[in-house]
């Protein structure tokens, strides 16, 4: 059915009507450019540049409010030790509270920020990251990271791009991530002028270690030193073949990894763990006991195990991962999969 409604007859727009239009528009495009340059200004951005998007994106009002960020049990891991958790712009996004407390602006401003949990009053760190896209060829704000192996074929899942990385500055390098190690624990051994440094970051990695030392705990081993000999190693550092493990798929270069000894009595070597009077690779044992009873219980945290004979001074390690299928090898050589 039709509409029986006249229809509407408009006057043509004169020529003096669309030059004012215009102009009023024009205008207004002016004002706004001053107002987010004023923006910008007040929020020490004079340069044009946002902290992670492009100069050209228009910034988001930095209003920070008053209340409290909502840090979810799960951020705690299974062992109830992490006292930080990475996020993307997005993640970030839907903590709640995070926006409320920190502003917009906060999501795409890569740092630590403090959080009180006032269930035991203790500090927990949320850390925006700063995305996978922001590198450029090699480089990251002059870090040298190199290229990841998708960058250069096609790769299975658990071998995609990180998500991001962390920002590690001398203010931030003792950072507690959990109650045996901190951000610095994980760097790429290289570089040690420049600054920031940027590390990949797997919770998970983290969450099972200390499940781990708990184990070695409780089956009477004393854990209150590890020594994390090796934990991220950015690709190019890797492509160098300095040490063991370089492969060119190594979980080192994914922040899942790390290479490990307990040194409980703080002497720089791995301790007699077994109790046989020697140093050698038996004294890996009881990590690989504790890892097993570890991944049973906690098939999530299911990954490689590699124990290595002395390379160093430091004596025998283990190589733990948390790659999401299981892995197993002596100094290098495969010893099985599953």
């Amino acid at each position: 059915m039709s509409s029986t409604e006249p229809p509407h007859h408009h006057e043509p727009m004169s020529w003096r009507r669309r030059v004012a239009l215009v102009v009023a528009a024009f205008v207004a495009i002016v004002a706004a450019g001053w107002v987010t340059a004023a923006v910008r200004t007040l929020q020490g951005g004079g340069d044009g540049v946002s902290a992670m998007g492009p100069g050209d994106l228009p910034p988001i009002p930095d209003l920070p409010g008053v209340g409290v960020v909502a840090i979810p049990d799960s951020f705690a891991g299974l062992s109830g030790a992490l006292r930080f958790r990475a996020l993307s712009a997005a993640e970030a996004l839907a903590v709640p509270g995070f926006v409320r407390v920190h502003g917009e602006r906060a999501i795409r401003t890569p740092g630590v920020y403090a959080e009180r949990r006032p269930a035991d009053s203790s500090t927990f760190s949320l850390i925006v990251e700063r995305p996978f896209g922001a590198k450029r060829g090699e480089l990251l704000n002059g870090y040298r990271l190199g290229r990841w192996p998708a960058e250069r074929a096609i790769m299975a899942r658990n071998y995609f791009n990180p998500a991001g990385f962390v920002e590690v500055t001398p203010d931030n390098v003792a950072l507690p991530l959990s109650p045996h190690f901190t951000l610095g624990d994980f760097l790429t051994h290289d570089q040690r002028a420049v600054w920031p440094k940027y590390v990949v970051l797997e919770e998970k990695l983290i969450d099972k270690l200390e499940l781990v030392l708990a184990d070695l705990r409780a089956h009477g081993i004393p854990t209150r030193h590890v020594v994390v000999l090796s934990g991220f190693r950015a690709p190019y550092y890797n492509d160098r073949g300095v040490g063991e493990g370089m492969a060119r798929g190594s979980r080192h270069q994914f922040g899942d990894a790390a290479d490990i000894i307990v040194d409980d009595d703080d002497d720089g070597r791995m301790d007699d763990l077994n109790g046989d009077g020697r140093l050698d690779v038996r004294d890996t044992g009881p990590i690989a006991d504790a890892i097993a009873r570890v991944e049973r219980a906690h098939p999530a945290l299911v990954g490689g195990l590699g124990t290595y004979q002395a390379t160093g001074p430091s004596g025998p390690f283990a190589h733990v991962d948390v790659r999401g299928t299981s892995a197993r090898w002596e100094s290098g050589w495969w010893r099985g999969r599953s």
